[in-house]
């Protein structure tokens, strides 16, 4: 894989990275990661590397079937086996029964009726991991096997799976004209796989007990206070004897860690007395997580003439899976950008989310507006080969900018350089055709050891353009607090706000070395005894957590220069900081920060909270959103149309990025992004036939690898400033990852002339129609 920058338009404490380096600081330099010595050498501290004196091992038992009733759970043989020190199960759970994310309908441990498969039942804790196993084998529980409701059409008719029904819920939207056509009209039927967020660590913890009766949690959490908040509901504890202290997050593009794993384990240490520690196997991590939601999309677009929009109708229909989780936040999604970033006078969408038998669903990276993007671009395609219009001009005759109106009735107001971006990526010179010889075998669809024909190769080139907004949405108070306190030259950003690897730990860094000149500075680890900063999603913390250290930071600044100020009869206003040095305007002052600071502790603590937002409301109207971002890409594809194998050549990247404030990060995560969307066209779909999850592994669900990663090119970073967000940035992993599997799937579709509704494309999606794309001839 190869990335460029083309052009940029404007409009535990880990081990740390030694500080005599010497490298550019403050907004807009790409300052490295403190902790990327640690991670490249392999000493950086995971939960899976904690000890404690006095540990047991926890292991958990889980259901085998997708819907079945609990007749009895013996456990007498568990407790009875040498080295086992407790059993735990839906009978030992002292406070509410009911955990979850957003929504509280998942016990800790099923009680009466199992509802997916890989479900909790029980927990062992015991001295040794494979005697914890043993005993969790060792537990009998009889259940009579019920019929699963594995699709959710058929959801709606079927017997209520929980108590609250199986209808999580429904969004009918109504904008403009419902009686409203156009002269031209396309529709289609697409549906969406189970996508896994994969991490490249499997979840792992250890919960230690505490004098007063509490238990400490320390795991890779993204949500520290609301997994605290949860937990200490489920023991039946105040929220001050329960403590989340944040570990090394191994990977996240969804929430982490998911209660069925460390809800047991701090039930377990109440229970023992001792350090309990749980590290799940990969197996064990497929079935116990939340995955993207499995979608099911119809859609009628209608168009006058010249190829403007004139209204879209849709049903979404999203799987929950068996709890809600954050279903209501994705449909809502779904729902509000189900006609993607185009000017849509009339739309009739209506939305569901409904329980089934099958795995969990939840938070997984562009979640809701990933699904709805792949069946608004493939329907732009139809539309365009209905016309006889080329798919780049259509989109341009259509794109939305600032001002005007979503179908939510939400006005844009934030920058939204839709048609800037389209025009990027289509204007960015095509890549040269593959040349005939035994050396460029490796660049055909199946690899040098694939027994297709070159000449059975077609090449497609493809747009996919999509949206997504940032932070929560419907009326989620997202507000987050910092303190930085300055000390003999050295600076402490003291934040609730996770590194998840999107960067934040280095940004804060970078916004306090620009503030206020001091180079050496260090962010505190997370822990539930800070004030809370909400979960890391959405951009939030760029945005809020980011906010809230700026405006601290600001608050020391002033502290800082007040007193000279005031000795030489100016204003801060007039006073600047660079370089370590304060100056005056007029140079009459000029002394250094270490000088100025003269032993002192300063310190400060601030928050940051955007403007409100509103839940829809019954018509699906409502300002729902802080803000948006976009991106657009065009994908460039090789397919074999006689085997149907797919090798993406290259994508072409603008996106709509706010302000660049550290280039080697930002385009790091972008690339990360639209990786993730590559494989959810080609490759990613966690099976679940019968609601049973087939290969819950990494060998049976089939991840992108270096050699499926196409050359990734940047061609347009758009810095149009949203200037009610703090420095003007914007969330930038979630958009590539809905953009991409559009872009793919639309390129996939030039080179074969067959429809592509479903996602990930499958091979016999990809064999050619009858009337061909021109094959791609090779140069000499």
């Amino acid at each position: 894989m190869t990335s460029e920058t083309a052009t940029t338009s404007t409009g535990p404490a880990a081990p740390t990275a030694p500080e005599a380096e010497s490298f550019p600081h403050g907004l807009g330099m790409s300052l490295p990661s403190q902790d990327a010595h640690a991670k490249a050498e392999g000493t950086f501290p995971y939960a899976a590397d904690l000890w404690a004196e006095g540990l047991l091992w926890a292991a958990i038992l889980r259901s085998p079937h997708a819907h079945a009733r609990v007749v009895s759970i013996d456990t007498s043989h568990a407790r009875e086996m040498p080295g086992v020190r407790a059993v735990v199960t839906h009978e030992d759970v002292p406070g509410g029964a009911l955990a979850g994310h957003r929504a509280s309908d998942r016990p800790m441990f099923a009680s009466e009726v199992v509802r997916h498969h890989g479900e909790a039942i029980a927990a062992v804790a015991a001295d040794h991991p494979d005697t914890a196993r043993m005993a969790a084998a060792a537990i009998i529980v009889e259940y009579e096997v019920l019929d699963p409701v594995t699709d959710p059409e058929q959801s709606f008719a079927a017997e209520p799976l929980h108590p609250e029904g199986n209808l999580v819920r429904h969004i009918p939207l109504q904008h403009g004209d419902a009686e409203a056509t156009g002269e031209v009209i396309v529709e289609g039927l697409y549906r969406i796989g189970r996508q896994d967020p994969a991490p490249i660590g499997a979840e792992a913890g250890l919960a230690v007990p505490r004098p007063d009766g509490g238990v400490e949690l320390y795991i890779a959490s993204t949500d520290p206070h609301g997994d605290r908040d949860l937990a200490a509901a489920r023991y039946g504890l105040e929220r001050e004897r329960v403590k989340v202290v944040v570990t090394g997050v191994p990977g996240a593009t969804a929430d982490r860690e998911d209660p069925s794993f460390h809800l047991p384990l701090g039930l377990l240490a109440l229970h023992t007395g001792c350090p309990v520690k749980l590290a799940a196997s990969r197996e064990e991590s497929f079935l116990g997580h939340p995955h993207r939601h499995p979608t099911l999309l119809r859609y009628r677009h209608h168009a006058d003439a010249e190829g403007k929009l004139v209204k879209v109708e849709a049903q979404i229909l999203l799987d929950a899976g068996a709890y809600a989780d954050t279903s209501s936040d994705a449909l809502a999604a779904a729902v509000s950008f189900a006609c993607g970033p185009y000017v849509v006078p009339h739309a009739s969408i209506e939305g569901w989310a409904v329980r089934t038998n099958n795995p969990p669903s939840g938070h997984v990276r562009g979640e809701g507006a990933m699904q709805v993007c792949a069946a608004y671009e493939a329907q732009m395609d139809k539309l365009a080969k209905k016309l006889g219009v080329d798919p780049a001009e259509l989109r341009m005759r259509n794109v939305l900018a600032t001002g005007d109106v979503l179908p939510t009735g939400q006005t844009v107001t934030c920058p939204a350089p839709v048609a800037e971006l389209l025009t990027s990526v289509r204007e960015f010179p095509l890549p040269p055709l593959p040349k005939d010889g035994p050396e460029e075998d490796w660049l055909l669809p199946g690899g040098p050891e694939g027994v297709g024909e070159p000449s059975a190769v077609r090449r497609g080139v493809g747009y996919g353009v999509g949206m997504v907004h940032m932070l929560g949405s419907e009326g989620a108070d997202e507000v987050s607090t910092a303190t930085v306190k300055v000390h003999d030259g050295v600076a402490t950003v003291i934040c609730a706000a996770v590194e998840t690897g999107q960067g934040f730990a280095t940004l804060a860094r970078q916004i306090v070395q620009e503030t206020l000149g001091v180079e050496e500075v260090h962010v505190a680890p997370v822990d539930t005894d800070q004030p809370p900063a909400g979960p890391g999603l959405r951009g939030r913390h760029t945005w809020v957590s980011g906010g809230a250290v700026e405006r601290a930071a600001k608050m020391v600044r002033t502290q800082l220069l007040q007193p000279l100020a005031h000795k030489f009869g100016m204003s801060t206003e007039l006073l600047q900081i660079a370089d370590g040095k304060i100056t005056s305007y007029d140079g009459v002052l000029s002394t250094t920060v270490e000088e100025a600071m003269d032993g002192k502790e300063l310190w400060a603590t601030a928050q940051c909270r955007p403007h409100p937002t509103e839940p829809l409301d019954a018509s699906g109207q409502g300002d729902a959103f802080v803000g948006m971002a976009f991106c657009a890409i065009r994908a460039v594809v090789d397919v074999d149309v006689e085997l149907g194998s797919v090798r993406v050549v290259e994508l072409a990247v603008a996106q709509d990025v706010g302000r660049i404030l550290n280039p080697a990060q930002l385009a790091a995560r972008i690339e990360a992004g639209v990786t993730q969307g590559v494989g959810v066209a080609l490759t990613e779909n966690l099976r679940a036939p019968k609601g049973i999850v087939r290969r819950p592994d990494l060998t049976g669900y089939a991840l992108p690898t270096s050699l499926d990663t196409p050359d990734i090119h940047l061609v347009n970073l758009v810095e149009e400033r949203d200037v009610v967000a703090p420095f003007g940035a914007k969330s930038a992993s979630a958009a590539p990852v809905v953009a991409a599997p559009a872009a793919v799937a639309s390129a996939v579709r030039a080179a074969t002339g067959r429809p592509v509704n479903r996602l990930p494309i499958r091979p016999q999606a990809a064999v050619a129609a009858e009337q061909q794309a021109p094959a791609v001839e090779p140069t000499a």
